[in-house]
Parts: structure tokens; sequence; C-alpha cells
């Protein structure tokens, strides 16, 4: 897809790898939606597009609230004219002291907020999509939903589920001319993990901070890459500090599998 002149929703934009995607985007001329709760953040990000010459407007939006799902989508319509690129990027952990001792309650929001929500945003956004003739949808998954990750059993199940989600809307791709991918990340420098790593010091937890951390920034080309990439669909991006690879169980266009 040729992003110039296309319009971007971001949830999470307001910090982290959701902010480094705006801007990404914006860079290179999308008009973006940024979605997110902490409004101070958002602003900012709004700010930095727009110092740079980009345009973008910011929206509250609780992904896990239908109502908020739909206004975040609906104002790309009304402020741009279409909606083009979904980033569901919006994401938690679930914190020290980890499963099972922590709340059940933040296991539930854990789930909510980096599954369902992700389902919640690709379904409003298909039919938006659809009627325009096409679009794409990149959700944020990690490494996590690859691979055993003892430090987040909970964040792991969630992620995983978004890579095999991810995977079953491969057929989209024909169907509805929607490429759907998944971005998974290894362990990002971002606000979200600075503070997990805080949080783990204060109960005694030994950090799992690897000696090279991957930058938001990076992350940001890799959903440039599945934007752009018309022959990527159904695909899971996996970013590690050493390179990227493809993680392609797709099956042959216009299968039903």
């Amino acid at each position: 897809m040729e992003i110039r002149g296309k319009s971007a929703v971001i949830t999470g934009g307001g910090s982290g790898i959701g902010r480094a995607v705006s801007e990404r985007l914006a860079r290179d001329g999308a008009s973006i939606v940024v979605a997110d709760v902490d409004e101070a953040g958002g602003a900012e990000t709004v700010k930095r597009i727009e110092s740079a010459g980009g345009s973008a407007v910011f929206v509250r939006a609780d992904v896990t609230r239908e109502q908020d799902a739909r206004r975040m989508l609906d104002t790309a319509l009304q402020k741009f004219g279409r909606l083009d690129i979904l980033h569901n990027n919006a994401g938690i952990g679930t914190g020290a002291p980890g499963f099972p001792i922590v709340d059940p309650a933040r296991w539930h929001l854990v789930i909510e907020i980096d599954l369902q929500a992700v389902i919640l945003g690709t379904g409003l956004a298909a039919p938006i999509m659809e009627k325009q003739g096409g679009g794409v949808i990149i959700n944020t998954a990690s490494m996590a939903g690859l691979y055993p990750h003892r430090q987040d059993a909970v964040y792991g199940a969630a992620k995983a589920g978004v890579v095999n989600f991810t995977h079953s809307l491969a057929f989209w791709a024909v169907e509805k001319k929607i490429r759907v991918n998944c971005v998974c990340p290894g362990i990002v420098d971002t606000p979200l993990v600075r503070r997990g790593l805080e949080q783990a010091a204060q109960h005694g937890i030994k950090s799992w901070m690897p000696s090279r951390i991957i930058q938001p920034e990076e992350i940001a080309d890799a959903v440039h890459t599945l934007v752009r990439d018309d022959s990527l669909f159904g695909c899971a991006l996996e970013v590690r500090p050493t390179g990227r690879q493809i993680v392609d169980p797709r099956p042959a266009p216009g299968s039903r599998k």
C-alpha cells in the first residue's frame, strides 16, 4: 500500500511503539488518529507529528469499549475521509508479582486489552475498509506469543491468541481486500517495559532485561514494511535484536483452511 494520502488509526499511540508508528507513518504522508487513554501522551504525539509538518488528531479511547472503538474509527472518516490502516497496538502486561498471585482482575484486563480489543477493533474496521475497497490491519503481538514466556504466562497467552487470530484472517486478503498481519517484537524500550521492571524490582524479582533492547523505532520500521508490502497477509513478523524473520503458516490464496 502506498502510505501517502492514507488515513491510519493507531491505538496506544500516546507512547512507545504506538508513538513511533504514528510518527513513522505520518512522515510518509499518512494522516493519523492517535487513540489512547493517556490524554497527555496522545496530545504530545499529535504535537510531535504536527511540528514535523504532518497531520494528526487525538481521540481518547478505551479500546475495550465498543463505543470508544467505534468513535476512534469514525474520527478517521470524519476528519480525513477514509480509513486505510488500523494498528491494534494498545497492550499491557500482568505485572509483578505475576501469575497466579496477582489479582485475577488483572489477568482479565490483560486478556481484554491485549486480545479482545484486537478482535473488536478488527471486526469494526473490516466493514469500513471493505466498503471503500480494502485496507491494512496490523496487530501488535509479541515473541511471547510465539514461544513460552515464563515471566508472564497470561500476557503470552493473549499474544498467542493475537498471532493465531492474524493467521486465521489470511483469507481476507482475497475475499475482502484487507491484509491482516501482526508484528512480534522482543523486549522493546518503552515506558510500559520500564515500569514493569521497576515493579518487578520492588517485589525482589530479578531483572529480565536483555543486553540489547529493541527501540520503538525499529518496530515502527517493521510495521511500515507490513503496511507497504502487498505480498504480506496473515503473517507474523518477528523482530529480534538480531533482525527480523517472517512466520508464515498461511494457506494458499483463496483457501478456506
